[in-house]
């Protein structure tokens, strides 16, 4: 279990965490998402003890990261793929650290396997490896000790489409197994896949917590697309409702819930052929929460 209490980091006069608490549970995936810059390694990086914090503290099964022995046999980390000697070849990586923390040399074989680096990758250098083969060794070495928990930043950074169902699903066995694992990723589609919990952070503050299911139920849905054997009746229908309607590719976007545009048809005697919520997911809450961190946002006028 990850436990995060009152977390502050700040340089200078910048404040990059401010009172982030939050709680990763065995057993569950946690996506922590947010903007570039939004404070998520920062966080991370002060968990495993790579930055100090200003205020707060990070615990790990009840114990600070400095305070756990040979902590590569309780806690897998992956923050940065790159960050190994680059003259160094996969296999070399891995036997330092199962030397490093008391494993038998078999298990760097098993972790070869496990990524899917065969025998001739494993003997190529670091600086040959392509960004997605860098990640699998990442994992593999995060996975090396047989950890309890998981704190990875952007695992999916550089994997192909096959790479990232490979790695959905290695997490979510490791999390069925009673594992925690707290990941960060700008792939949203693919936290909404794989996370129990997700955690959204903008400029430093936790800006919203908790399952998929209660986060979306938490946003407004009243925004509906629809299409019917006859869209200008069915309009005209709407808005004699007070309801406002606009046109939306071969059918309508109303502004009201589903079942007030379903309800509207029925007693108009209009035939749907599509009815749904225009909600779309846990991208635009995220962009919605996150909103005013972004600066991705094309000027009123400007052309691409």
């Amino acid at each position: 279990m990850i436990t995060v209490e009152g977390l502050s980091k700040s340089y200078g006069n910048f404040r990059a965490v401010d009172d982030v608490s939050f709680a990763c549970q065995p057993g569950r995936v946690t996506g922590f998402l947010g903007p570039n810059g939004a404070g998520k390694t920062t966080t991370m990086r002060i968990m495993v003890g790579l930055t100090a914090p200003s205020a707060g503290r990070v615990t790990i099964g009840g114990h600070l990261y400095q305070d756990i022995p040979n902590p590569g046999r309780h806690v897998g980390v992956l923050l940065d793929a790159s960050a190994q000697h680059a003259g160094r070849t996969g296999r070399e990586i891995l036997s330092i650290g199962a030397e490093t923390m008391g494993l038998p040399a078999s298990r760097v074989d098993e972790m070869l396997e496990l990524v899917s680096l065969d025998k001739t990758e494993a003997k190529r250098r670091l600086r040959n490896y392509s960004l997605g083969m860098k990640q699998r060794l990442g994992i593999a070495h995060a996975l090396l000790g047989d950890p309890s928990v998981l704190i990875l930043d952007e695992p999916a950074n550089g994997l192909d489409p096959a790479g990232i169902r490979w790695m959905r699903g290695l997490l979510k066995g490791y999390a069925d197994r009673g594992g925690t694992v707290l990941l960060s990723s700008h792939l949203l589609n693919e936290v909404e896949l794989i996370a129990d919990e997700m955690i959204l952070i903008g400029r430093g503050k936790i800006v919203a917590q908790g399952d998929k299911a209660s986060l979306l139920a938490g946003a407004k849905h009243d925004t509906t697309n629809v299409s019917s054997l006859d869209n200008d009746l069915l309009t005209k229908a709407l808005e004699h409702e007070g309801y406002s309607v606009a046109p939306a590719g071969a059918g309508l976007r109303v502004e009201s819930a589903p079942v007030d545009v379903g309800r509207v048809a029925a007693d108009n005697t209009i035939v749907l052929t599509d009815l749904r919520s225009a909600d779309g997911g846990l991208e635009d809450l995220f962009l919605e929460l996150t909103s005013d961190t972004q600066r991705d946002v094309l000027p009123e006028g400007a052309q691409a």
